[in-house]
């Protein structure tokens, strides 16, 4: 995310803290005084907060209900994160909404909210979350390679292993011509990407082995040039089918958050190898991968 996370007390069990951030999308400036109302996702009409932003476009961190714990410690049938509904307006700026927020218990996260000025066609902006990668149902991997056999294609442009500022992310399959190209900073898409598909509930450790999975297959993906190679005009996609599941507009988990900033120069790689390890995993639950890491 653009925004320095806060240090924040954790909240008690059974629930969590969320943190509303709210910024101009023209200059990226904080909004102050704008309304955020909260209401539980398939409820909406049933509000539980409304808070005013500060001058830093930030709400007070809110404690809200979330489920117990061990939903989110072992596989179950159990949705083990609360989904909220945020609804925000401003003086002179559109309104937006946006259903599925997630909060888990003992973390906090924060939720940006980029609103646009109003205009005379404006309508304002309506976004849902989908369900996370461990409770929802997505496509599973395509296997592939993890060492590209570039050598021999010379299609290589890097010399060497760059950490980029920006990554341009496709949000959707690769053939997909309708879906939007993003321009995302490197470490807010890795961040994006890990609240997807891992729980900010796990220990350190097995966050941190995660988040190193994800950058070093991101890393290989920026290094081979693999879809510009192809003729495509972005870096990675959003599909679980080729590469992460990244989503549009989601919150962000302050312990995933924390590891990224630590180790984001970092990758796997094998001696020998110049190019990271295109390294894919699978929930090893409903989808099983032979040799592959396993969340």
């Amino acid at each position: 995310m653009s925004i320095l996370l806060r240090t924040m007390q954790t909240a008690s069990a059974q629930t969590g803290g969320l943190l509303v951030s709210v910024l101009s999308s023209v200059n990226n400036r904080p909004i102050e005084n704008a309304v955020v109302t909260i209401s539980y996702t398939g409820n909406p009409n049933n509000i539980i907060e409304q808070v005013r932003t500060n001058s830093s476009g930030q709400t007070e961190l809110l404690s809200l209900s979330a489920p117990p714990l061990e939903y989110s410690m072992e596989p179950g049938i159990e949705q083990p994160y609360s989904e909220y509904t945020l609804n925000v307006t401003a003086e002179g700026f559109e309104p937006f909404d946006i259903s599925g927020t997630e909060v888990l218990p003992n973390n906090n996260s924060v939720q940006e909210i980029h609103l646009d000025p109003i205009t005379p066609t404006g309508h304002g902006t309506n976004l849902v979350i989908p369900a996370h990668t461990l409770y929802g149902n997505y496509p599973p991997k395509i296997a592939e390679a993890e060492i590209k056999p570039l050598d021999e294609s010379g299609e290589i442009v890097l010399s060497r292993v760059v950490i980029p500022e920006y990554i341009v992310v496709h949000d959707g399959a690769p053939t997909d011509s309708s879906a939007q190209n993003h321009y995302v900073l490197y470490r807010d898409y890795i961040k994006n990407v890990a609240s997807s598909e891992i729980y900010a509930t796990w220990p350190t450790s097995t966050i941190t082995a995660n988040v190193l999975a994800i950058m070093s297959f991101t890393l290989n993906r920026v290094y081979t040039e693999w879809y510009r190679n192809k003729g495509f005009n972005f870096t990675i996609t959003s599909s679980t089918a080729f590469d992460h599941k990244w989503i549009n507009g989601r919150n962000i988990f302050d312990t995933i958050s924390l590891v990224v900033d630590e180790i984001f120069d970092q990758y796997l790689a094998r001696p020998d190898v110049k190019q990271p390890i295109l390294t894919q995993y699978c929930d090893g639950r409903r989808s099983t991968c032979p040799n592959w890491m396993t969340e």
